[in-house]
């Protein structure tokens, strides 16, 4: 079976029952800890597939990732419960980004991410986050992260656009362009 029509059928039943319940903000925001669990800890997709576990420690676990200390939401809990019954959590994380984004469509809500070699003061990051709003006429939420191998400039990425204006990038071209002449001359 298709990993995106399971996933898709599963995040579109939760945006309708969220929209009936109105907890649609509250499960965005466990969705999108949730999220950033998978992303930062790859290991625990492995420990949702684990056979050993039961239903319980998964949804523990699982709930652990979404909200940490806190109680998670009412909702949350019916639905992750649902997923395990019916033994789709190898979906989870794409049920996951299916409800982030029909969230953020229905909200109208654009997402950023901006590399920077050096952090960026609060000034400047709302500054980005406030020129993008108005261009795309959508809320704006922005990442922000410091990566030095990019050794200056910026690389902004906003939805499915990628403004890269690093000066790793603009070495690797120069010594492409070098590389190309060279090979015409001999």
């Amino acid at each position: 079976m298709d990993i995106g029509i399971v996933s898709m059928r599963y995040a579109k039943a939760l945006m309708e029952y969220a929209k009936s319940t109105g907890a649609e903000e509250t499960l965005y925001k466990e969705f999108s800890m949730l999220d950033r669990s998978f992303r930062k800890h790859p290991d625990l997709r492995m420990a949702l597939e684990n056979p050993v576990l039961t239903v319980r420690e998964k949804l523990a676990l699982i709930c652990t990732a979404a909200v940490g200390d806190a109680s998670a939401g009412r909702e949350f809990t019916r639905f992750i419960t649902l997923v395990l019954k019916n033994r789709r959590e190898n979906f989870l994380q794409y049920i996951c980004l299916g409800f982030l984004g029909l969230y953020r469509k229905d909200k109208h809500i654009g997402v950023g991410k901006l590399i920077t070699a050096v952090p960026v003061s609060r000034e400047v990051e709302e500054r980005i986050r406030n020129s993008a709003s108005f261009l795309l006429h959508a809320h704006m939420e922005l990442q922000t992260e410091v990566d030095p191998s990019i050794r200056g400039g910026f690389i902004f990425d906003i939805n499915d656009f990628r403004l890269d204006a690093s000066i790793a990038t603009q070495l690797k071209k120069v010594k492409q362009q070098f590389i190309d002449k060279n090979r015409r001359i001999v």
